[in-house]
Order: structure tokens, then sequence, then C-alpha cells
């Protein structure tokens, strides 16, 4: 049996370019957040009194060495967006895509929005997240984020509960 094929991944600044993708990503997970091309080209572009905002691509690319074609153009595997509310951030969106899922690509979106708080000085970070969704909720007490309260029929279609989590800094 051949060994399991090792990827390259590449985390990098999301972009305009990035918007269809980004969309349609989100679109193909039911958890995720459905934000408009405008709400995107807000985030990516934003107006003076905005504030700051992470968003980030992970791009997996697969070895030059190996038996799939080493011009293959890379997937794109997932995205994260936050943004900084003095003295913390909030993780707004993370998205992996389905075929990417227990890959550790949500661990490594997750750990740049660490490395950026942290750069910034930031006290924490803090999300909330449906109740129902137990992978990601895994991720984030993994990290270390730690439950805070909930918040009661906070997301529609479907109606659910969010579950508050913080992860603090200092």
């Amino acid at each position: 049996m051949p060994a399991p094929l090792e990827f390259f991944l590449n985390i990098r600044p999301a972009t305009s370019a990035d918007i269809a993708a980004l969309i349609s990503l989100e679109r193909a997970c039911a958890g995720a957040a459905p934000w408009t091309e405008q709400q995107y080209q807000r985030i990516l572009h934003p107006h003076q009194d905005d504030p700051q905002r992470l968003a980030i691509m992970i791009d997996v690319l697969p070895p030059a060495r190996s038996e799939v074609n080493h011009r293959a153009t890379p997937e794109i595997g997932g995205f994260l967006v936050a943004r900084h509310l003095a003295p913390e951030w909030e993780l707004e969106n993370i998205v992996v895509a389905q075929t990417q899922r227990r890959s550790g690509l949500g661990t490594r979106l997750l750990e740049a929005l660490l490395l950026k708080a942290r750069e910034t000085n930031s006290e924490a970070v803090f999300l909330e997240v449906r109740e129902s969704n137990l992978a990601a909720r895994s991720l984030y007490e993994r990290a270390g984020f730690e439950l805070t309260g909930d918040r009661k029929s906070y997301y529609a279609n479907p109606q659910e509960d969010a579950v508050l989590y913080r992860l603090r800094l200092t």
C-alpha cells in the first residue's frame, strides 16, 4: 500500500480575487455564516472607520514530487475572518472545505488568528458557534477556549442556540 501523500499548506491574506471562492466554500458548509459579496468586499477593502479585520485563506498544494501533477492549481482548503475590537479579537467565520475536514486546516487557521492576536497585544479571542456544531466546538476546546455562556435562539434557518467561547491570552 503506498504511503499517503503529504500536502503543502499556504496561509495567505484573502484578496478580492478570492471572493467567489469564499462564497462558494461558505455556501457548501451548512453551519457557515452566509455573507454577501458586498460584505466580503467591505472586509477586504474596509472604510476608514471600520474595525481592523483579518481575512486569510489556506491553500492546499500537492507535493511537486508526487504522482499528482505538480502543475495542479492549489485547492482552497478553507478561510477565516476575524475582527479586532481592541483589546480583543472576534472570530466571525471559519470554514474548512468538506474534502479537507479533519486534516488540521481548521487548527492552522485558528493558530494564525491567535498569532495575530498576540502580535496586537490583545487580551482575548471570543466567538459564538452553533450549539450542534460539535466539530467546531471540539476544535475550540482543544485550542484552550473556555465556554462562557450561550445565546438563546441566536441562529436562524434552523433556529438554534449559540454557545459562547473565550480564550484569554494574558
